[in-house]
């Protein structure tokens, strides 16, 4: 499907470009294509978190980071990242890690050392005040995302992130979305409960411990890769500028 993904090269990369910025790294756990890391950089605020690579063969998340890692936008205040959550399934260019298994699923049973690993990670650390998860999705056009809020609504944050992206790609139009149905084109806002009580994904784990709004952020995966990149990029930007800081 993805392709192979350069694992190595690309956390060194990462890791010396978040280490002259301040970041601190993190080793979470060995997996066979090399090990699971984190950085964090934490200040008076509460944290924003970013993570990527948790499905391989969604290879523009991982590169989004970097590239966001670059834009300066990461520069000051505290932060939270993840850029490579599935080494396996990254080399390999699978959407599961070498032993079969969605990790995306795993964020209530913790089956996989990398699920166990991270939550232990993110238990000792200030709750985010924002979560953005990069993806991408192989069924679809256009950009969509999902929202998890646990305060205020606020609709002209979605609205932002969809024009945010409109240089790259239009919001999705399909009215049913992976099963979900929309708020409006590209905006599934979602509750915040599993779809499948026993199989959470990272963004249930942070609504339960009470981070006040995410995104899980998807683009088409049949698009250019550089269009897919630019497009997470910018909807981060999009969304951490709502923060007001």
């Amino acid at each position: 499907m993805g392709g192979g993904f350069e694992i190595e090269s690309f956390l060194a990369e990462f890791g010396d470009l978040a280490a002259s910025k301040g970041f601190t790294r993190r080793h979470l756990c060995d997996t066979a294509a090399g090990p699971l890391l984190a950085w964090e950089r934490l200040e008076a605020e509460a944290p924003t978190y970013l993570s990527a690579g948790m499905h391989g063969d969604e290879p523009a998340g991982p590169r989004a980071a970097l590239e966001l890692l670059r834009s300066g936008l990461m520069d000051r205040g505290s932060w939270l990242v993840c850029p490579a959550l599935n080494p396996t399934g990254l080399a390999a260019g699978t959407r599961e890690n070498d032993t079969g298994i969605d990790l995306n699923r795993d964020y209530l049973a913790l089956r996989s050392p990398e699920a166990r690993a991270h939550t232990a990670w993110l238990g000792t650390l200030p709750c985010p005040r924002l979560f953005a998860s990069l993806h991408e999705d192989w069924e679809t056009s256009g950009f969509y995302f999902y929202e998890i809020n646990l305060g205020v609504d606020r609709p002209e944050r979605a609205a932002s992130i969809l024009g945010a992206v409109a240089p790259w790609f239009p919001p999705e139009p399909a009215s049913l979305i992976d099963g979900h149905e929309i708020r409006s084109a590209g905006w599934i806002y979602h509750v915040p409960e599993a779809d499948s009580p026993e199989h959470w994904p990272e963004a249930i784990f942070l609504a339960k411990r009470g981070c006040p709004v995410s995104f899980t952020l998807e683009t088409p995966s049949a698009n250019c890769l550089d269009a897919r990149i630019a497009a997470h990029v910018a909807a981060v930007k999009a969304a951490h500028a709502s923060l007001g800081g």
